[in-house]
This record gives structure tokens, C-alpha cells and sequence, in this order.
């Protein structure tokens, strides 16, 4: 091995990040398979790499025995002492097994096996990086695209976004900037596979963390997330601090923070709304807009029976029930939503402990109640 070759390895360190050592140890091993396949040798040899001038050698190791069975392995004690006087049965002799032209063949074969050792040493660092990004978001690049994935580059690597987590409001072409959330890296035979997603829930917290300077520091907190990507969302945001409003730190002034996410999201609705401990006024405020008179609690069943005023019946439902749905996911409480009139009839409302929410209303936001142009005069 030459001193050029050396002074690749520390370009390759350089400019791949693959340690020196690691690919030290991918041409010993080239080497040693190598002599063994050229030279029909079974006996276990070490190569010696001079680090200062590339001189490469090849020793020959043998264990020290009282009788010898096999001599490519073994060296009786006697021989062993006529080396050094000091072995013992068990010890372990190198002895310089060099050939004239190994050079020549070394650099030959060796040249395979290193650059698959370098291939995986990249593979191994690509994914140390990855996978201590799952369930992070990430600024990608669409590659090409076919029936089952879009192909995005992140740098070092390409992730699958599949058919199943792609948007059904967006169409992506090669070269459209996405930002994705990496739900999956797996370890194969062909080196790390990362799998996102624009679907995924997490996207939309990530979002407001990238967005939101409160979230990112902890001084607000998303508690829960409910999502049909493309169409409408709702999130509960929750704040410690008395002086601090959760739904006004997300919203941002003149709606800018929430926008920005909107329109990452292209166009999908949000709905924000202050969480609860309380499940009664937590309920109520995952079916904002619409408005509630009463909400009953059932503990055992984790379930609630939601009164609204008959005008709002259609409001707290939602289209194809959609609102309703997303307030189940995001409260964990299971809702089953009653008009005034058919409630009255059924003798469970008004109750004696009916809390009229109307008295406080707590504080929401819908994407659609604000108006983003610029305010004039």
C-alpha cells in the first residue's frame, strides 16, 4: 500500500466522516481474504500496515503446541524456541509469511471488499443521524414519483412517502420543496430506509413548534392533536402560566403564526381550543364553533352525552360528521351530541347541576372566523 493510498483514506475521513480506523480495518480485512484466496493459505494470518510509509506485511500466526497436527496452525514448542527461548505451550508465534507479489494482487482484490466496508460505514452513519429523527419533521426535495411512493431526497438519503400518507388535497411534482415527518427508519441489507409522512398528526405539532417560539420553548404545550390531513384539524393547547393565552400564542398577531402552518398544509383548516382537565368544558370546547348548553358525563364509559341549542345541531356535528369526529379523537371521550328539544323530551335536560357554558365562553379559534388582509383604516 502506498503512501497515496494513506493520504486518500485521511481525504475520506475528511470529506465522508468515516472514521480512519474503520477503513484501516476494511483493507486489513480485503487483504487477509486476499492471501488466503490467491495463495490457498487456511492459516490464520494479521496484516501489518506501516501508518508512516504504506509498508504492508503479512505475519503468519501459530499457536505454540507440545505436538503439532496441523502446521498451518500450529508450531511445536520446540521450533516455537528456536525462535524465542521464552514461548510456552499456548502462546501464540507470528511469523512474516509475505509473498514477493502480493502487492500486485492485494491491490487487485482489496479493492472490492473496501468499497463495500466504506458503503456500509456510510450506511451505519446515515442512519445513526436518521433515526434519532424519527418523529421529527424535515425539509425534503420530490424526486421522482410512482404508484406507490414519492421518492424525497433529505441530503444524505431518500425517503418513501407512500400513497397512504400523502395528502389527497395536494399533487407533487419533481423538484416541489415538502416538509415531512419521519415516522419510520428501519435498518435493511441495502442500507437505512426512512418512511414519512404528510398525514401524520405529528406534522401538525411540529409545525406549530416551528412556528410558535411559546410551544418550542414549553411555555405552552399541544396536548392533543385530531386530524383529517387535507380537509380539518383540531388541536387543544394548554398553558401553565396564568398570563399566557395558549390559542393567542398559536394564533399570532393577525393570525400569522396559524397561516403560515395553513398554508404548509395547503389550506387545511385548523381549529384551536383551550384543553381542560375538566372533561365537561374540555368536551365543549373540542365542538366549537358550535355552542353547548350541557355536557353529561358518564366515568365508567368514558362517554358524553352533549346538549346543543336545535339550530346548532347540524353546526356540532359537522359535514358527514366531521366536527364531532375530530372532537372525540382529540378529547378521548367518546360524544354523542343531542339536540335541545329531543334532551327536554328525554328528561335529561335541563338538570340541576347543568352547567350553562354559555355564561363563560372559553377561548377558541377557527381558521375560517379570522380575516388575514391587512387591516386598513
Amino acid at each position: 500500500m502506498s503512501s497515496e493510498l494513506l493520504d486518500a483514506l485521511t481525504i475520506l475521513e475528511r470529506d465522508k466522516g468515516i472514521s480512519r480506523d474503520v477503513l484501516i480495518e476494511a483493507i486489513e480485512a480485503a487483504l487477509v481474504s486476499a492471501y488466503r484466496r490467491n495463495f490457498n493459505q487456511a492459516q490464520n494470518v494479521r496484516i501489518d500496515i506501516n501508518m508512516e510509509n504504506g509498508l504492508m506485511r503479512v505475519f503468519a500466526r501459530k499457536e505454540v503446541v507440545d505436538e503439532v497436527f496441523d502446521p498451518r496452525l500450529e508450531i511445536s514448542i520446540d521450533e516455537a524456541r528456536k525462535i524465542n527461548p521464552n514461548y510456552q505451550v499456548e502462546d501464540i508465534v507470528e511469523m512474516e509469511v509475505t509473498p514477493k507479489d502480493f502487492g500486485r494482487i492485494a491491490a487487485q482484490t482489496a479493492k472490492q471488499v473496501v468499497t463495500q466496508r466504506v458503503r456500509e460505514a456510510e450506511r451505519g452513519i446515515i442512519y445513526s443521524e436518521f433515526i434519532d429523527r424519527e418523529e421529527d419533521i424535515m425539509t425534503g426535495i420530490v424526486q421522482r414519483i410512482d404508484s406507490k411512493f414519492i421518492y424525497v431526497s433529505l441530503g444524505k438519503i431518500e425517503a418513501l412517502l407512500p400513497v397512504n400518507e400523502q395528502m389527497p388535497n395536494e399533487h407533487y411534482k419533481p423538484h416541489d420543496r415538502i416538509k415531512v415527518f419521519l415516522t419510520k427508519v428501519e435498518k435493511t441489507t441495502k442500507g437505512p430506509q426512512i418512511f414519512v409522512s404528510r398525514t401524520h398528526p405529528g406534522l401538525l405539532k411540529r409545525l406549530f413548534e416551528i412556528e410558535v417560539p411559546e410551544i418550542y420553548d414549553g411555555t405552552v404545550e399541544i396536548k392533543s392533536v385530531a386530524r383529517e390531513a387535507g380537509d380539518r384539524s383540531k388541536i387543544s393547547v394548554h398553558s401553565e402560566n396564568p398570563e399566557v393565552d395558549p390559542v393567542g400564542s398559536c394564533v399570532g398577531p393577525k393570525g400569522t403564526r396559524v397561516q403560515a402552518v395553513v398554508n404548509e398544509l395547503k389550506g387545511e383548516k385548523i381549529d384551536i381550543v383551550k384543553w381542560s382537565d375538566d372533561p365537561v368544558v374540555f368536551v365543549a370546547n373540542a365542538l366549537s364553533p358550535s355552542k353547548v348548553l350541557d355536557v353529561i358525563v358518564n366515568e365508567a364509559d368514558k362517554a358524553t352525552t352533549v346538549i346543543v341549542p336545535d339550530y346548532q345541531l347540524s353546526l356540532a356535528i359537522g359535514k358527514r360528521g366531521q366536527n364531532a369526529r375530530l372532537a372525540a379523537k382529540l378529547t378521548g371521550w367518546k360524544i354523542d351530541i343531542k339536540a335541545e328539544t329531543e334532551a327536554r323530551e328525554l328528561g335529561i335536560f335541563p338538570r340541576e347541576e347543568t352547567i350553562r357554558l354559555f355564561d363563560e365562553e372559553e377561548e377558541f379559534y377557527e381558521e375560517d372566523d379570522y380575516d388575514f388582509e391587512e387591516e386598513t383604516d
